[in-house]
């Protein structure tokens, strides 16, 4: 019997093991498909909310923790697997007029932050559509990086394997045991499952896994689909915003191009009027891509929550039953400081943040 289960083996799920896996802890981690293809694997691997002016601290202060801690996690990983997860330093360029609001929250969280005019835009970005500044001025953050997140939920993976994680995959969790308000273990396809403490990491199914339990939380799934290109290694340098939808070149040359936000429950079905409409985004933004490829077409879930904010939190009056979920579009940068922080209330060390933002009944 392992010291916990992590119920959900995306990126936060694989990463809390990592934290509680390096504690000592013996760790399972049940997952009902594949570990790390749902969300994780989906999404754009940006290390930094969208627009982060747009969010809460709360949000803010997993997502700077994160960020100053990738390039360590990242060479920890490569060095033990040999896998390389691409971590990019290229830098975000955001076009739209969101200055003022961009420049207070800088100087809050002490981020670097700057507003360039349309003769710095192109020279940081020479493919950039050449009527899409209009001499407007843009927010340039230089220290904005990327990650490939299909390669670094694979090279994880590995490196938990190698530490003694176990990995119960094509495994869906039916219900929970449960004796007076303790936990004992899980329900699952596979039969029952004990362990003495539980954390529930399922992403956008986590609430549906709650509800076994008659406990609501509310996180719902946001599906999101993306086009991929296939270009030239270097034709376009730097993350782009524009009006919520951003390019992100690869070292390859393939160039991602998101995303969509829609309330459809569990369907992650494509369709043919979003894959247009991103086209139209990028040519709009990255004329070039007219003459490239389209690899690829895709959608996940994302896992909605209220403003964004994660449940990193126990279930109040389930005892050994533990929250990492609902991190909405910022899984990948919220996801370091998300795993050391429920890994700090499993093992009831000092808390690198304010436990009380994440809680199960926040304001």
């Amino acid at each position: 019997m392992s010291d916990i289960l992590i119920v959900g083996g995306g990126i936060i799920g694989m990463l809390t093991a990592r934290e509680l896996s390096l504690a000592g802890m013996s760790v399972t981690i049940v997952d009902q498909s594949e570990a790390g293809h749902e969300s994780s694997w989906a999404g754009g691997g940006i290390i930094s909310p969208l627009y982060p002016w747009r969010y809460s601290a709360p949000v803010s202060a997993l997502a700077k923790w994160g960020q100053a801690f990738y390039p360590e996690l990242i060479a920890e990983i490569n060095s033990e697997t040999g896998l390389d997860a691409e971590l990019l330093q290229n830098g975000l360029l955001i076009l739209d007029d969101e200055q003022k609001a961009a420049l207070a929250w800088a100087e809050k969280w002490q981020s670097s932050l700057q507003v360039i005019d349309s003769n710095k835009v192109y020279e940081l970005e020479p493919e950039l559509s050449q009527t899409i500044m209009a001499d407007k001025k843009a927010i340039w953050m230089p220290d904005i990086r990327q990650v490939r997140n299909p390669r670094l939920v694979k090279a994880t993976k590995k490196y938990l394997l190698k530490q003694g994680v176990k990995f119960l995959e094509q495994t869906k969790v039916t219900g929970f045991i449960k004796k007076a308000n303790k936990v004992l273990g899980i329900t699952s396809s596979v039969g029952d499952i004990a362990a003495d403490k539980i954390l529930v990491a399922g992403g956008a199914w986590s609430a549906d896994l709650l509800k076994k339990m008659n406990i609501h939380v509310a996180v719902e799934p946001v599906k999101g689909q993306m086009i991929l290109f296939k270009s030239e290694p270097g034709k376009i340098k730097r993350i782009i915003l524009s009006q919520d939808r951003y390019v992100i070149p690869r070292k390859d040359g393939r160039v991602l191009v998101g995303s969509t936000l829609e309330h459809t429950g569990f369907d992650k079905t494509t369709t043919v009027s979003a894959r247009e409409e991103l086209m139209l985004e990028a040519f709009r933004m990255v004329p070039c891509l007219k003459e490239a490829e389209i690899e690829h077409h895709w959608a996940g879930l994302r896992p909605g929550s209220i403003n964004g904010i994660p449940y990193i939190c126990p279930v109040p009056e389930v005892d050994g039953l533990y929250l990492n979920t609902g991190h909405y579009r910022n899984g990948v940068v919220l996801g370091p400081a998300s795993a050391r922080l429920a890994a700090d209330l499993i093992l009831n060390r000092q808390p690198i943040l304010e436990l009380s933002m994440y809680g199960f009944n926040r304001a």
